[in-house]
């Protein structure tokens, strides 16, 4: 019996076709407060669409006065007063401010959020485990985990919590953030080597009791946060990494080793000659990097995975989802997030996902590939198109683009490079891994080759985007596949176009390809 052809279903196709909403979300934090802006439609989808970040240091002295200074609190006051014009300015339907560790430490912290509440600002000052329950709501919704570690290093503090089950299981706020711990032990320039051995010595004295726990239950490690991320960003620089995305790295912890041992040799003016380096934080990341070598080696873990979402992302996803604010399928939300984010014939993005679901399972004797392959193929059936949205004209380089320029969060870096190539080489080119070599494993060159030749295929079988191509039948002979185009009337164009692609056919499974039409009886 040949498959029917069925619709995508309408939910992924529309863009913000109910309610919209503009959210901000400002992470006032002891080194820097940042506003993110969400748009988004509730429970269906969101974009990203505007980012501030300043450099605040509000919880400068601190570690040594208890106190949060006048200059801190002004710079912190100044940034609030410049997010809170750029809401009314561009009407935003909310905004939320959540103040982190230095406002919940500090003898003065009351003082500082009245002067907060007199800008008109709703605030609220998040607990060490409020602020770890975002944490791990964010890694939820962002990883496919369903039990790890959540690590997230700010400038006052350090949460670490266990996920269980992608809920928070338990965790707690640690006094180890990057600018406290500087200013507490590194105070030389570049620091002694008794400062850092101090430095380590207090971190293994306050997590104890979960480092132990972290080393006889050995999940993944996530960590968030912008010293980490800064960190791997680093080690990527310096090993060539040919991806530009963060979120999903897993970095190693002789790598993570290497790049802290150089970095606490250095002075704070030679960090900033470092490329890639951010310079606000080169006087802070080297505790910050100390903490998590020491966090690596007392744990017994080999490395840890990078996020790029935090305490921001887990709050969005509080507003953005009902209870118990978790994805289903994080994976397939991400994918089809970033489908309707572009215009599309929707109809035609329909018959050639389908049509790539056919042949899959028509040639699986061929190519013996399972559901992990099936749903790449899937995902790329769906986002061929996208690069449309800015121009005919190499719209599969434009594609491969916009499938690569941000992370997609449920795919491994080596899912998203594939998916990107895919993408690329949907309507010609000869398939090849180019830059993204170095991330593709063992057989992926076979597996890019024959997934291409599916996708085009099905790309052209709907070469007049008229739908003229009901069903398909694959008769696979040794030598060659037979391939009847089931159709009311000879559909000329689609046999022409995707008889042009036998040679791609012949060099992916091995056989000639013949495409023929199958008149109604």
């Amino acid at each position: 019996m040949t498959p029917t052809l069925t619709e995508l279903e309408p939910t992924a196709l529309r863009l913000y076709d109910g309610a919209v909403r503009r959210l901000g979300i400002v992470d006032l934090g002891s080194g820097t407060a940042r506003l993110v802006v969400y748009v988004y439609e509730p429970g269906k989808q969101f974009r990203l669409v505007d980012e501030i970040r300043e450099t605040v240091r509000l919880g400068e002295g601190l570690a040594t006065q208890g106190r949060l200074t006048p200059e801190g609190m002004q710079r912190a006051l100044s940034a609030l007063k410049l997010y809170a014009d750029f809401a009314q300015a561009t009407e935003l339907d909310e905004m939320r401010v959540m103040v982190t560790s230095a406002g919940r430490d500090a003898e003065n912290g009351a003082e500082f959020m009245r002067e907060v509440r007199k800008l008109g600002l709703p605030v609220q000052v998040l607990s060490g485990e409020n602020e770890a329950r975002y944490g791990v709501l964010a890694v939820a919704n962002s990883f496919t985990f369903n039990d790890a570690w959540v690590m997230d290093l700010g400038g006052g503090s350090a949460q670490l919590s266990r996920m269980q089950a992608r809920q928070y299981h338990q965790g707690q706020a640690y006094p180890l953030g990057a600018v406290r711990l500087t200013e507490m032990f590194l105070k030389s320039n570049p620091p002694k080597k008794g400062e850092v051995e101090d430095l380590e010595r207090f971190v293994r004295k306050e997590m104890k009791d979960v480092l132990a726990q972290v080393r006889a239950d050995p999940l993944p490690l996530v960590a968030m946060g912008g010293t980490v991320r800064n960190l791997a960003k680093l080690v990527q620089k310096k090993r060539d990494y040919p991806l530009d995305l963060v979120h999903g790295y897993f970095l190693g912890s002789a790598d993570l080793e290497e790049l802290v041992g150089g970095l606490v040799q250095r002075s704070t003016e030679e960090r900033r000659d470092i490329e890639g380096l951010q310079a606000d934080r080169a006087d802070v990341i080297a505790a910050g990097g100390l903490v998590y070598r020491t966090v690596l080696r007392e744990g017994g873990l080999e490395g840890l995975w990078i996020s790029g979402q935090g305490v921001r992302e887990g709050a969005f996803y509080h507003e953005f989802l009902p209870p118990p604010h978790l994805l289903g399928d994080v994976r397939g939300f991400y994918v089809r997030n970033l489908f309707a984010r572009y215009p599309q014939d929707y109809g035609h993005t329909a018959r050639v996902r389908n049509f790539c679901r056919l042949l899959f399972r028509l040639l699986e004797p061929l190519h013996g590939y399972g559901k992990a392959e099936e749903q790449l193929l899937d995902e790329a059936a769906l986002l061929h198109d996208i690069g449309m949205s800015v121009g005919y004209y190499d719209h599969h380089k434009h594609g491969e683009y916009l499938v690569m320029s941000a992370a997609i969060p449920g795919l491994t870096h080596r899912e998203q490079a594939l998916l990107g190539l895919l993408v690329r080489y949907h309507r010609k080119g000869e398939p090849r891994p180019g830059v993204y070599r170095s991330v593709l494993q063992d057989g992926d060159n076979k597996r890019l080759l024959r997934l291409v030749s599916l996708l085009r295929i099905s790309e052209y079988l709907e070469r007049s985007r008229a739908g003229r191509v009901e069903g398909l039948e694959a008769d696979l002979g040794h030598k060659q596949v037979r391939l009847s185009l089931r159709a009311a009337e000879e559909p000329w164009v689609e046999i022409s176009e995707t008889s042009k692609q036998a040679r791609l056919f012949q060099q992916a499974f091995g056989r000639e390809l013949l495409v023929e039409w199958s008149p109604p009886a």
